[in-house]
C-alpha cells in the first residue's frame, strides 16, 4: 500500500508536469469566419499579388510553400480564377533569454552576508503573431481568418524556419473549411 501512495504522490505529478510543458510546446491558434459563408462553394485559391506581410521575401515563400501543401493536400487547387484568395501578415517582437536566479546567503551572530545572481537558458526569441486571411473576391469579404501565436529561437536555421511555419499552417488550417 505505501508503494501505491509513493507512486501517486510522487511520479503523477512528475508526468503531468511533463504533460503540461509538452502540450504548451506548439502554436497557438483561434479561428473565425462568416457562418453564412457555404465553404463548400469554394475549390480554388489565389494569393494576393501584393504581400505586406512584414516577413522576409524568404520567411514570406515559407509561409506560402506551408499553406500550399496542405490546402493542396485537402483538394484546393491554385488557380488565377479563384474562388478565394489568400493574404497574411506577421507582427514580431523578441523576447529575451529566460533566466534561472541564484541566491547565496550566510548569518549568525547578529551579521549576514548575502548574494545573487542569474544564468540565462537558451537564446533570445521571436514572439509571432501570424494572421492568415481569406477573402471572397466577388463579394470583397473577408470569409475566414486564422491567427496564430508561437515562438522561434532568433537563430533558427532556415530548416528550422520551415518547419516553424509548417506547423503554423498546420494549426490554422486543421479547421478549415469549417463544419
Amino acid at each position: 500500500m505505501e508503494n501505491v501512495k509513493y507512486f501517486n504522490c510522487r511520479v503523477v505529478p512528475c508526468f503531468l508536469v511533463v504533460f503540461l510543458l509538452l502540450v504548451g510546446c506548439g502554436p497557438t491558434a483561434r479561428v473565425d469566419f462568416d457562418p453564412a459563408t457555404n465553404f463548400t462553394n469554394y475549390k480554388t485559391y489565389k494569393w494576393f499579388t501584393s504581400l505586406d506581410s512584414g516577413l522576409s521575401e524568404l520567411d514570406n515563400r515559407r509561409v506560402k510553400r506551408s499553406v500550399d501543401s496542405l490546402l493542396q493536400s485537402q483538394g484546393f487547387i491554385e488557380s488565377e480564377a479563384a474562388d478565394f484568395m489568400i493574404n497574411f501578415y506577421a507582427v514580431e517582437e523578441i523576447v529575451p533569454a529566460n533566466s534561472i536566479g541564484i541566491g547565496i546567503g550566510s548569518g549568525g551572530g547578529g551579521i549576514a552576508v548575502g548574494g545573487s545572481g542569474s544564468i540565462p537558458v537558451g537564446g533570445n526569441k521571436i514572439l509571432q503573431t501570424l494572421t492568415l486571411d481569406f477573402v471572397d473576391p466577388v463579394k470583397d469579404e473577408l470569409i475566414w481568418q486564422g491567427v496564430s501565436v508561437r515562438k522561434y529561437f532568433t537563430t533558427s536555421t532556415p530548416e528550422q524556419k520551415a518547419e516553424h511555419y509548417l506547423k503554423v499552417a498546420a494549426k490554422l488550417l486543421r479547421s478549415f473549411p469549417p463544419q
